[in-house]
């Protein structure tokens, strides 16, 4: 049982999870970010790896993106600060990023690397199942990472019963089709999809990520599922000058 597991075995709801991208604002600041969210109250982090086409993200983590990259981070350079990461940080970490700088590195040396760190799972919005189910899951299993799959409003009843039986964590149930940064407006039809989702009675937890951006978003998140994700309103305050020392208010006004 990973740290994941344990997490939600123990904690049954409004878990709050961060995003945000190593590298950025400055190249080494990757675990004073990740101990201060923990001090904070966070239950687990994400954190991302840069690439040059994120195609799922908005403005913000785009731009955090390219500034991470500007500052040199790379995925050898971020496994070296990971090294430290257990002696540090406690909560769950999950790597979030895009395929094609896994296939660079290695798929297989990846997940090793990941493993060795104590990372617990990986996100990977681009990465088909199928390549996953036939090509990729032999190297998740055998280093103990979870990989965490992604659901939209679009998706269809047979394939999240499929991501469900390959899923051994949590789903990421994203609150819409856009891409990062948007408001969570909760209409008639987004209601009907959460709903949806809760009536399949998964054997897998859902979090809820997109538009994650105060505790009333959250709070609205949290009554259909197991807790949320914020992404771009996290990585804007990293933007702002002392950002360690806001880190604090910004976790309690999202929980309150």
């Amino acid at each position: 049982m990973n740290r994941l597991n344990t997490l939600f075995n123990t904690k049954k709801d409004n878990l709050l999870s961060i995003y945000y991208t190593a590298g950025y604002p400055q190249l080494d600041a990757t675990l004073d970010i990740a101990e201060a969210l923990e001090k904070a109250g966070a239950d687990f982090l994400e954190i991302g790896f840069p690439y040059s086409d994120p195609v799922a993200d908005g403005p913000t983590i785009q731009h955090s993106s390219e500034k991470a990259l500007e500052n040199g981070m790379t995925l050898h350079l971020l496994f070296e600060q990971l090294a430290n990461l257990r002696k540090r940080v406690s909560i769950p970490v999950l790597l979030m990023g895009y395929v094609n700088p896994i296939i660079q590195y290695g798929v297989e040396n990846f997940c090793k690397k990941a493993a060795e760190v104590g990372v617990d799972g990986i996100i990977v919005p681009d990465l088909p199942i199928y390549e996953y189910e036939s090509l990729y899951a032999k190297y998740f299993k055998a280093n103990g990472l979870s990989n965490i799959f992604l659901v939209t409003p679009q998706t269809t009843e047979d394939r999240i019963r499929k991501i469900d039986r390959l899923s051994n964590s949590f789903i990421y149930l994203l609150s819409s089709s856009s891409i990062t940064g948007g408001n969570l407006n909760v209409s008639a039809n987004i209601e009907d999809y959460y709903k949806r989702i809760k009536a399949m009675n998964l054997n897998n937890p859902a979090i809820i990520g997109f538009g994650i951006s105060n505790n009333e978003s959250f709070t609205k998140a949290c009554e259909y599922a197991r807790g949320a994700i914020v992404g771009s309103a996290f990585v804007k305050l990293l933007g702002t000058e002392n950002y360690l020392e806001k880190i604090p208010a910004f976790i309690k006004s999202i929980k309150k």
